[in-house]
């Protein structure tokens, strides 16, 4: 870990003896592409791939960013197996133009993903691509951009592997230290661990709640960036860590509880854009935030009806010991807002089955007070080939979220995915807050796009695109 990915360079000029890839856009062909390739009969449909004796053709669609990213996705997928070429050159097009670049190298990279835990020797695949431009003058725009792309797609990976990496083996502490151990590594990220008898005496009751039904007791991880002056803005992400989740006393179903193991998407994500925003060293602050507990069954766990002290002194009352993010995140915020006085805080969170019958398993749900962070984040995913839809934070629900025998109810009556917004924007106080709700797009049962089964890696390119996109206004 992290997983290798596809290596790109772009260059002016193709190589002797390397096979070639020739595009191909939907409708009429471009023509004769490299060593005579006659594409002319092709459809060009996004991600179509044909081989000719040791030349592709590769079809581009209509030429949308989407288009670009399937397509580099295919690419790599088709150049795997047992004859695949140690690197092949790309012939690119002459409208190629950096964000088409971007969006190729990022659909080449993530295409080839691969996590498995075998014995058995991983089949081969290409190890590089170079992209071949005509035009000198270009290079290194085209360089630049594809060095980006390649690190989204690195950010994308990790949160990938957290996420996928199985129970048995990532506990709290593995997720925490693991995080750490990495973050030694990128110059200007720090990390701290604190265990739980910190968070007890600082008074994380809700992570200490959700966490205290497992032999393997809580973390709280925090990464800090600092690469801003003193007038530079100062984001906080927080991310759900909850290494599996069996619902608790609330138990869930068998059918698909193995796929808790992704349940810390929403802090695998958090982790992963905390070391791309180092590495790129962005002009701002940014701060990770990652409560990690392990969701159990056992006679120490947390119940329905407990009130719950939060971070703070915030107490709420427990109804469905399955609602666990919002428990932990609660803490976390509350913790941001007191300590490290963000000037705009952020979660996001595998947090409600609702969104997914909402919003389907594509698309993640932005809940937020304000207009231009709404659109923010919006084309922060757009930038980032994500895909974002803003959901309201209905009044008619705002009284709800009250509770008679403490502060808040864990669970209120509604529509579960706008309560829990609800819920968590009592803890960001007057700091400009948005919640992300990834429970759908967090993790996939097939391929698709840039998609693998398994670990999307959903949000992390988001949270480093806003970050870059704070940086520079």
């Amino acid at each position: 870990m992290p997983t290798k990915l596809v290596d790109v360079e772009v260059a002016t000029t193709s190589r002797r003896n390397v096979p070639a890839v020739v595009l191909a856009a939907t409708g009429p062909a471009l023509g004769p592409g490299g060593d005579g390739i006659d594409v002319s009969d092709l459809t060009g449909k996004a991600g179509e791939t044909v081989r000719h004796g040791e030349s592709w053709t590769l079809g581009v669609g209509t030429g949308t960013l989407s288009d670009y990213r399937v397509a580099g996705a295919a690419l790599v997928r088709a150049l795997s197996g047992e004859d695949a070429p140690r690197t092949t050159d790309v012939l690119l097009t002459p409208d190629f133009d950096a964000e088409k670049v971007r969006a190729f190298v990022l659909g080449a990279a993530l295409g080839g993903y691969r996590f498995k835990v075998t014995g058995e020797v991983a089949p081969k695949r290409v190890g590089s691509l170079r992209l071949v431009t005509g035009d000198t003058g270009f290079e290194e725009v085209l360089t630049s951009a594809a060095l980006k792309a390649h690190a989204l797609a690195t950010a994308t990976s990790l949160a990938r592997d957290l996420a996928n990496a199985p129970s048995n083996v990532k506990d709290p502490r593995w997720l925490a230290t693991t995080a750490a151990k990495l973050a030694e590594k990128v110059d200007g990220l720090s990390a701290v661990v604190r265990d739980e008898k910190w968070l007890r005496q600082q008074g994380f009751g809700g992570v200490l709640a959700v966490g205290g039904g497992s032999s393997r007791p809580p973390r709280f991880l925090e990464l800090t960036y600092d690469g801003g002056g003193s007038n530079a803005p100062h984001l906080v992400f927080v991310g759900k860590g909850i290494t599996f989740d069996t619902g608790g006393i609330s138990v869930k179903p068998a059918d698909g509880m193995h796929l808790m193991r992704t349940d810390m998407a929403g802090g695998g994500a958090v982790i992963s854009a905390l070391m791309a925003v180092a590495r790129r060293q962005l002009p701002i602050k940014v701060t990770g935030l990652v409560p990690c507990a392990e969701n159990h069954v056992s006679g120490s766990s947390y119940r329905p009806g407990d009130v719950v002290r939060h971070y703070g002194g915030a107490t709420t009352e427990v109804q469905n010991t399955d609602a666990e993010g919002r428990m932990v995140l609660a803490d976390a915020m509350a913790y941001a807002v007191k300590n490290l006085k963000p000037d705009l805080l952020v979660d996001v969170a595998t947090l409600t089955g609702a969104m997914k019958v909402s919003l389907g398993l594509r698309t993640g749900a932005v809940f937020t007070a304000d207009d231009s962070l709404a659109v923010d984040v919006i084309d922060a995913g757009e930038r980032a080939g994500e895909k974002w839809w803003r959901m309201p934070l209905l009044e008619e629900h705002v009284e709800a979220v009250n509770s008679e025998i403490a502060d808040y109810k864990q669970c209120p009556p509604g529509p579960g995915g706008i309560t829990a917004a609800l819920f968590l924007q009592k803890f960001a106080g007057d700091v400009p807050w948005a919640h992300l709700d990834i429970a759908g797009p967090a993790r996939s049962e097939k391929v698709y796009d840039e998609v693998v089964a398994g670990a999307t890696g959903f949000s992390a390119r988001t949270l480093v695109e806003l970050a870059d996109r704070f940086a520079r206004h």
